[in-house]
Protein backbone atom coordinates (compact mmCIF):
# COMPACT_ATOMS: atom_id res chain seq x y z
CA UNK A 1 0.00 0.00 0.00
CA UNK A 2 2.83 2.29 1.20
CA UNK A 3 4.74 1.65 -2.37
CA UNK A 4 1.58 2.15 -4.30
CA UNK A 5 0.89 5.41 -2.48
CA UNK A 6 4.42 6.79 -3.00
CA UNK A 7 4.30 5.66 -7.09
CA UNK A 8 1.30 7.49 -7.46
CA UNK A 9 2.85 10.75 -5.76
CA UNK A 10 5.74 10.20 -8.27
CA UNK A 11 3.34 10.47 -11.06
CA UNK A 12 1.45 12.99 -9.98
CA UNK A 13 5.09 15.10 -9.71
CA UNK A 14 6.43 14.15 -12.92
CA UNK A 15 2.53 14.92 -14.33
CA UNK A 16 2.70 18.58 -12.79
CA UNK A 17 6.26 19.17 -14.36
CA UNK A 18 5.36 18.14 -17.45
CA UNK A 19 2.01 20.50 -17.15
CA UNK A 20 4.87 23.37 -15.78
CA UNK A 21 7.19 22.59 -18.75
CA UNK A 22 4.86 22.69 -21.31
CA UNK A 23 2.51 25.76 -19.73
CA UNK A 24 6.18 27.82 -19.85
CA UNK A 25 6.66 27.21 -23.15
CA UNK A 26 3.47 28.38 -24.13
CA UNK A 27 4.44 31.47 -22.17
CA UNK A 28 7.51 31.80 -24.12
CA UNK A 29 6.17 31.48 -27.54
CA UNK A 30 3.59 34.21 -26.99
CA UNK A 31 6.08 36.90 -26.17
CA UNK A 32 5.94 39.82 -28.80
CA UNK A 33 9.48 41.82 -29.51
CA UNK A 34 7.40 44.55 -27.89
CA UNK A 35 7.17 42.23 -24.37
CA UNK A 36 11.03 42.23 -25.41
CA UNK A 37 11.90 45.90 -26.37
CA UNK A 38 9.60 47.70 -23.52
CA UNK A 39 11.39 50.80 -21.99
CA UNK A 40 9.37 49.55 -18.89
CA UNK A 41 11.51 49.29 -15.35
CA UNK A 42 11.51 46.02 -14.57
CA UNK A 43 10.26 42.78 -15.98
CA UNK A 44 7.79 42.45 -18.34
CA UNK A 45 4.58 40.34 -17.52
CA UNK A 46 5.68 37.80 -19.84
CA UNK A 47 8.98 37.46 -18.39
CA UNK A 48 7.43 37.22 -15.20
CA UNK A 49 4.62 34.47 -16.03
CA UNK A 50 8.29 32.52 -17.72
CA UNK A 51 9.97 32.94 -14.65
CA UNK A 52 7.02 31.82 -12.34
CA UNK A 53 6.54 28.72 -15.03
CA UNK A 54 10.26 27.86 -14.62
CA UNK A 55 9.72 28.45 -10.54
CA UNK A 56 6.98 25.49 -10.65
CA UNK A 57 8.55 23.09 -12.66
CA UNK A 58 11.94 23.15 -10.79
CA UNK A 59 9.95 22.55 -7.19
CA UNK A 60 7.60 19.82 -8.86
CA UNK A 61 10.93 18.03 -10.43
CA UNK A 62 12.28 18.47 -7.02
CA UNK A 63 9.67 16.69 -5.26
CA UNK A 64 9.70 13.73 -8.16
CA UNK A 65 13.19 13.82 -7.44
CA UNK A 66 12.71 13.22 -3.64
CA UNK A 67 9.75 10.80 -3.92
CA UNK A 68 12.69 8.79 -6.43
CA UNK A 69 14.95 8.82 -4.01
CA UNK A 70 12.37 8.17 -0.73
CA UNK A 71 11.58 5.03 -2.68
CA UNK A 72 14.69 3.57 -3.17
CA UNK A 73 15.52 4.18 0.23
CA UNK A 74 12.11 2.15 1.68
CA UNK A 75 11.99 -0.34 -1.16
CA UNK A 76 15.33 -0.71 -2.33
CA UNK A 77 17.45 -3.93 -2.17
CA UNK A 78 20.65 -4.25 -0.69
Amino acid sequence: MGKAFLILLLLLAMAATLFMLIRGIVTFLKTTEADLRSDAAGPSQSSLKQNKAMMGRITFQAVAILLLALLMLAFGKG
